[in-house]
């Protein structure tokens, strides 16, 4: 028997006439539409009389689901991938069913259309030939505030997060990086649903970096770690959080 396959079909982000034509033919030909939550999903569904069925295909489950899928696809059946919105497997499920496809020998056929992260990085106004998708931050502030560190790039960041921890992650980047870095929060509508925050470019820091470390390692050799990480701040620029982490991380 010829096995199906499996479509990743990206789906509107906010405005339902987003969907493209090969997106809705798409959805229309599945045998089966694996959902991140077919309750979200419905709409889209009905705003276009897709009768397809929907299996609920999330984090929780998504290892069991995705096996009942393969099969299905082995046994002839075509599947759809669909995230809430934008495109599947992006800090949404469905990257281990994909990747279960490939090595099962099933096709994989994308099908392109809205993704936030792009939408928000091509009206963020920043020019760059690359950027870094970061995805979700921990939710601990102290794990978060630490993976911030490596976060002082040159080029644009693009950062997903929820509506309950936006306002203290902006607080934490401007904390990091300073009040003066610019940052384009974007959104759907309201506070709810997910943000994506885009960092602009940050000037190159290595050379700060190193000197900042330079300077706290000479302080440090006289001074407790506070005191050593608030002078390092004052003479070389680079935040005092950042300074008193790495002397604490030094004196360990």
């Amino acid at each position: 028997m010829i096995p199906g396959s499996l479509y990743v079909v990206a789906t509107p982000i906010g405005n339902l006439g987003d969907a493209s034509p090969r997106a809705i033919e798409a959805l229309r030909a599945a045998d089966l539409i694996a959902c991140e939550d077919t309750r979200t999903s419905r709409t889209l569904l009905a705003r276009h009389a897709i009768p397809a069925r929907t299996v609920a295909l999330h984090e929780h489950n998504e290892r069991a689901t995705a096996a009942k899928l393969l099969q299905a696809m082995h046994a002839g059946k075509n599947v759809a991938l669909i995230s809430d919105a934008g495109t599947p497997a992006l800090s949404d499920p469905g990257a281990l069913l994909v990747g279960q496809a490939h090595r099962a020998g099933i096709r994989v056929i994308p099908i392109p259309g809205p993704s936030a992260a792009v939408a928000a990085f091509s009206a963020s106004g920043f020019p760059a030939e690359r950027f870094l998708f970061a995805g979700f931050l921990p939710a601990g502030r102290s794990a978060r505030r630490k993976a911030l560190d490596a976060l002082g790039l040159p080029w644009p960041v693009i950062l997903y997060e929820a509506p309950h921890r936006v306002l203290k992650t902006l607080e934490d980047l401007a904390e990091r990086f300073g009040v003066a870095r610019e940052v384009v929060i974007a959104r759907e509508h309201r506070q709810q649903g997910e943000f994506v925050l885009v960092l602009a470019p940050g000037e190159s820091r290595s050379a700060q970096t190193l000197e900042a470390e330079r300077v706290l390692e000479a302080l440090l050799e006289a001074l407790a770690p506070s005191e050593a990480a608030r002078l390092a701040a004052r003479i070389t620029g680079i935040p005092r959080s950042v300074l008193y982490r790495r002397a604490l991380e030094r004196a360990k």
